[in-house]
């Protein structure tokens, strides 16, 4: 066999291993690249702390909380306003696909939030092992 015949053939089977990974990877599920992710939408007041929008999405199986925490920016010490909230394991939908939730967020004893306010909202993952993933910070104003 010559050198081009040889080339040729090689360059044949490449191309056929490169179709064949294009359609397997055409076929897979989209969504599955995209679990495990987290975006904020909007953050209001809601008496008597804050609510925050998010979509999210989640591998199937997993054991996981989705944790939000707001915290007004430039506060400290007791005068630091900070908010939390949680969705628990049961109430989220985890199938690869992009869900939304509404996440309550109630405030610590003493902090209060007001029209106007800018607030540094946080939310991630939290298994029961403790560890936290997927953070995503947003400031808004309310």
């Amino acid at each position: 066999m010559t050198s081009s015949r040889f080339a040729r053939r090689l360059a044949g089977t490449a191309a056929a291993a490169l179709v064949m990974g294009a359609g397997a990877l055409a076929t897979a599920p989209s969504a599955a690249a995209k679990a495990n992710l987290l975006e904020i939408g909007k953050v209001a007041l809601q008496e008597p702390g804050l609510r925050a929008d998010v979509t999210y999405s989640c591998d199937p199986g997993m054991n996981h909380q989705l944790v939000a925490n707001a915290v007004k920016p430039g506060t400290t010490g007791r005068d630091e306003s900070v908010a939390a909230g949680t969705i628990k394991v049961d109430k989220l939908t985890c199938d690869y696909e992009s869900h939304a939730a509404r996440v309550t967020l109630r405030p610590a004893t003493g902090s209060h939030f007001a029209k106007g306010d800018r607030v540094k909202v946080t939310v991630f993952y939290f298994d029961d092992e403790g560890f936290s993933y997927a953070h995503q910070e947003s400031v808004t104003r309310l």
